[in-house]
């Protein structure tokens, strides 16, 4: 098995200087994926106003993006990065939304769509990857 043929990892968001924008992440299609794990986005200032949630809708604009119950974190420490898994969601179209109710700097947050019915699957196009089998031990 190999985990980088059955999974796509998107930049949905990137890094953010201190702020309290809403940050919309890129908005993803679902189809031919059984799940979504966000990951990053490790925000500098951990405060209750500061916290992650999903949405999901229909639309790919996402026009008709609604909150996804129960999707909400807040990191717990200053620098805390996140991990937000969403299996089978009932909608196409998923985006995590980054809220900075208080000033706080924001890391890049990547999205992993896992369990791919079509493989093997290419990631987005900010993303240079490689696959490796049982490469020997020598120079680099």
């Amino acid at each position: 098995m190999n985990l980088s043929r059955q999974t796509k990892v998107t930049k949905v968001i990137a890094a953010q200087t201190a702020g309290t924008a809403t940050n919309n992440g890129t908005t993803l299609d679902m189809q031919g994926f059984e799940g979504v794990m966000f990951v990053g986005g490790a925000m500098g200032t951990a405060n209750a106003g500061n916290y992650f949630h999903v949405e999901s809708g229909t639309d790919s604009t996402p026009s008709d993006a609604a909150d996804l119950e129960d999707t909400k974190v807040t990191p717990g420490d200053d620098d805390d990065a996140i991990c937000l898994d969403v299996y089978r969601p009932q909608e196409r179209y998923v985006r995590i939304v980054a809220i900075r109710g208080a000033s706080s700097t924001l890391g890049d947050v990547y999205a992993i769509q896992y369990g791919a019915r079509d493989e093997p699957v290419d990631n987005a196009s900010t993303i240079d990857s490689e696959i490796h089998v049982s490469p020997d031990e020598g120079t680099i």
